[in-house]
């Protein structure tokens, strides 16, 4: 095999970084050969440079990270090739995330510089699990009472998101691009046009309700008093001849039994026109005039209505 041809030392280097399983750096792969057979710098400049010719249209791609050169699969292959695992992927924090783009970002960084940006204490957890998966380190000390420890991301991090050097992160105002779009205000939010419909049917004009007039109440009342007895002197001479006639029947020493007798059907009507009074009487006081409710405007209504038309359209969902 010559090796001072590219063409042949390009298979070689993929050999290499196929049985490695992570990134060789330049200077790994020099030492792979010995002193008297190793090629010159740009020969394997020029046999990578095959090397990652030949992977286009392949499954897997030749790419540079910040510890030297590897063989991955392709990114939109992922999906599918994940299945071969049975664990789930590893999935982040938003907590943790905000924490690494900040030491990424900002670093050299204490804790309590990245706990002054987001507004929040920083979980020591966050801090150790970062530590572990060796994503970050401590850079040294920050020279402030306490000597706080400053963080900075390593080559296993850059490793990890498939970057060279931090120049390949992406820039923070493409980042505030992606940014979602805020929410819309209740006024610019588009409405159901269900619930448009309930809207307008509520804010349209009621047609005013019969309301009973305090002179034709005085009227009722006036009527049903009509014919009703008011002198009842008869009935209490009627009373005193039949208590005479039972004591002239009654026969000394004897006591006489007194049924009691239902009352007189008039003081039956009495009762029933008290208690109609009463009614009558409350329903007048229910007609008093009271102080009108301030008129709302146009655009009060209509949010009043669709509140009431939202509200209503709640209620028949969860029924």
């Amino acid at each position: 095999m010559n090796l001072t041809e590219p063409r042949e030392l390009a298979p070689l280097l993929e050999a290499f970084l196929l049985a490695s399983g992570k990134p060789q750096s330049m200077e790994r792969l020099f030492e792979l050969f010995e002193e008297g057979e190793r090629p010159e710098p740009a020969v394997f400049k020029k046999a990578l440079a095959l090397l990652g010719k030949s992977c286009e249209g392949r499954a897997f791609e030749l790419k540079e990270v910040a510890s030297g050169y590897r063989l991955q699969i392709r990114e939109k292959f992922s999906p599918w090739v994940g299945r071969l695992w049975e664990e789930r992927p590893q999935r982040y924090s938003r907590a943790m995330l905000e924490t690494m783009a900040l030491i990424a970002y900002r670093q050299p960084i204490t804790r309590g510089e990245i706990e002054d940006v987001r507004g929040v204490a920083v979980n020591s957890h966050i801090v150790k699990t970062l530590l572990e998966r060796e994503w970050i380190r401590v850079v040294g000390y920050r020279d402030v009472p306490g000597k706080p420890a400053m963080f900075a991301t390593t080559k296993a991090f850059l490793d990890h998101f498939n970057l060279k050097n931090l120049d390949d992160l992406p820039p923070l105002a493409e980042l505030r691009e992606l940014e979602p779009e805020p929410m819309l205000e209740f006024d610019d939010a588009p409405v159901p046009q269900s619930l448009q419909e309930l809207a307008d049917a509520s804010a349209e004009p009621e047609e005013p309700k019969e309301e009973t007039s305090f002179h034709s109440l005085l009227l009722e009342l006036d009527t049903m008093e009509e014919g009703l007895k008011t002198d009842f002197d008869d009935l209490l001479r009627e009373a005193t001849d039949l208590d005479g006639e039972t004591d002239e029947h009654a026969q000394p020493g004897s006591e006489v039994e007194l049924q009691a007798e239902p009352d007189p059907e008039p003081e039956e009507d009495i009762l029933g026109v008290a208690a109609a009074r009463e009614k009558l009487l409350a329903a007048v006081a229910a007609l008093e005039p009271r102080e009108p409710e301030p008129e709302l405007s146009d655009e009060e209504a209509e949010a009043r209505a669709l509140a009431e038309a939202i509200e209503n359209e709640r209620r028949q969902f969860e029924d």
